[in-house]
């Protein structure tokens, strides 16, 4: 649908406006597949996957793990009582939960490179213990680097912060910290629920996703150009 010539000066004059940039890890930097953690879930014995984990909700355990409520233990032994399978090992239960966990595709770092050099740059990610250290790990083997912080002014991780998105106290949290104005600010994330929240807040939005890839998204707000 073409927009109109109101709708086309409104859209300019907002991509124009961005001056800081939020960006979600998963299926965004760090490539994820949520059927690969499925499978291997159904492959320790849990029947109600689906209901269980995915990409649009997930059981009350995997919240908790995300805000940092229970630690790797806890996770592990809840897995073990959802599975009703006691005998399940930790490296197993890691294992499995780790399979999702795909990598960072070449060019992703030297994407945000180049946008660091023009926006404020934060990141804000739903992750846990057991995921952050893999990721952490996996970055400084393939690419040498000990964590993301050079990358962005100010990282946040829902177990680190103790909130998780959509929840709107994480958005306000990383508005105040960093006196952000959302009518400034973009956010960049793969999962549709996760983009309503920041827009109750007043926060530009761009959904990521494989046909439309952050570099995408980064030449059609202009962002390395203004």
């Amino acid at each position: 649908m073409q927009l109109s010539i109101f709708e086309t000066r409104k859209q300019n004059f907002c991509m124009q406006n961005i001056k800081n940039v939020i960006l979600d890890y998963g299926n965004v930097i760090f490539m994820i597949d949520f059927n690969k953690v499925r499978e291997s879930f159904s492959a320790l014995g849990i029947t109600n996957v689906d209901d269980f984990f995915g990409h649009k909700g997930q059981d009350g355990l995997f919240d908790d793990f995300d805000k940092g409520e229970i630690t790797a233990a806890e996770f592990r032994e809840g897995v073990r009582e959802k599975a009703n399978r006691p005998d399940l090992t930790d490296q197993q239960i890691d294992d499995a939960w780790n399979s999702l966990l795909i990598g960072v595709p070449p060019g992703k770092h030297e994407t945000l490179d180049e946008l660091k050099k023009h926006k404020r740059m934060f990141l804000l990610s739903n992750n846990n213990e057991l995921h952050y250290a893999y990721c952490m790990q996996h970055i400084k083997d393939t690419y040498g680097v000990e964590n993301n912080e050079h990358f962005f002014e100010k990282t946040y991780y829902s177990h680190l912060a103790g909130l998780r998105k959509p929840d709107l106290a994480i958005f306000e949290l990383v508005l105040k910290e960093n006196n952000l104005i959302p009518e400034e600010t973009l956010f960049i994330d793969d999962s549709p629920q996760h983009l309503e929240g920041a827009k109750q807040l007043g926060i530009h939005t761009a959904l990521c996703t494989p046909e439309h890839p952050l570099e995408a998204i980064v030449a059609e707000y202009k962002l390395v150009e203004n």
